[in-house]
């Protein structure tokens, strides 16, 4: 039985309402973003003088600093979200999720270990990239090689995540001139993200992003079960690894400039299903836009509820992620999350 199905499927019209609805509410959430914070802006001022070349404390508020944070929410968003869908659709599991089972954690020791041995931008995302990948191998092949149910494979990312994460710890210890700002990284956030630091990432996430929507087929035919999929031509275990690549590569991207941000890829494909289905040619687009929906509302919170103070995202996503994954860990009787 495939164990991310629920009885109910919405009709097109209500799938594209639903998109168009989240699509309106992403341009508010944007046009909130780049105005509200600590300073106000009035946005058609500030873009008329950024346009004009005027150098006005608004012009420069708006283009070195809400332009690519909103930037930077959107792209780790889409990121973050479609990983988790992919990851849940290959391992078959309600609870994956790119922090959950130790991807985030494992792109992030590898940044940390770039900084400290070839400390230049352009090896970051790389880097993110292959850490995040030999994560996301090493809990798929876990669950390959033991036949682990879907409890022992969230604990065995869980275990991983830890590992890499004390891993990350100590390079902080062992190296604290070289890792400057890492406890901010640990909690995840963009503050201080510029537009030049985003354009390596982008690409990655651009190309990732296109990659995931063309295996969209694919994926839907991993759902009906592996021997199905064979029988209808599908090259399981190919397709398997390039879905954890193009996940890992996503998460990767996102974890280079965002630090490492959770939950995301869990919240967000959950509640994608509930309101777009389970066709993972319209689900990919629809958890991209409410990821990247998400991220900047919970981004924008961050900066206004406690201004001129700032709340790291990250922890922002924790408050709501925690208890998101504990109701699924309680309703696994309901929704057969284990098998």
């Amino acid at each position: 039985m495939n164990t991310l199905s629920i009885s109910s499927t919405p009709t097109s019209k209500q799938i594209a309402f639903r998109l168009l609805v989240c699509c309106l509410m992403l341009i508010a959430a944007v046009a909130g973003s780049v105005s509200l914070g600590a300073t106000r802006l009035d946005l058609f001022t500030a873009l008329r003088e950024a346009v004009s070349g005027t150098p006005s404390a608004a012009a420069r508020i708006l283009l070195h600093v809400r332009l690519p944070r909103t930037c930077a929410a959107l792209l780790c968003g889409s990121a973050l979200s479609v990983s988790g869908v992919l990851l849940q659709g290959v391992l078959n599991n309600a609870l994956a999720g790119p922090n959950i089972i130790g991807v985030n954690a494992g792109a992030g020791f590898a940044v940390l270990l770039v900084s400290i041995f070839l400390p230049a931008a352009a090896f970051v995302p790389a880097a993110a990239f292959l850490g995040a990948l030999l994560a996301a191998l090493l809990v798929y092949g876990i669950a390959v090689k033991t036949g682990a149910g879907r409890i022992t494979l969230v604990l065995a990312g869980v275990a991983i995540s830890g590992i890499l994460t004390a891993g990350s710890n100590t390079l902080e210890l062992l190296f604290p001139e070289l890792v400057l700002g890492a406890s901010n990284f640990f909690l995840g956030g963009f503050a201080g993200v510029t537009l030049q630091a985003l354009k390596a990432p982008a690409l990655y996430i651009f190309v990732g992003l296109a990659a995931a929507f063309c295996f969209a087929g694919g994926l839907n035919l991993l759902t009906l079960g592996e021997e199905t999929a064979q029988s209808l031509g599908l090259r399981v275990s190919l397709t398997r690894f390039l879905l954890v690549a193009i996940a890992s590569l996503l998460a990767g991207a996102a974890v280079s400039f965002a630090g490492l941000v959770g939950f995301v890829g869990l919240i967000v494909p959950h509640a994608a299903r509930a309101l777009f289905g389970h066709d993972h040619r319209i689900l990919l687009p629809g958890a991209a836009i409410g990821g990247a929906l998400l991220v900047t509302v919970c981004d924008l919170l961050a900066r206004v509820l406690f201004a001129p103070f700032e709340v790291p995202v990250g922890i922002l996503l924790s408050f709501l992620g925690g208890p998101f994954f504990l109701m699924l860990l309680l309703r696994k009787k309901r929704s057969r999350l284990y098998a």
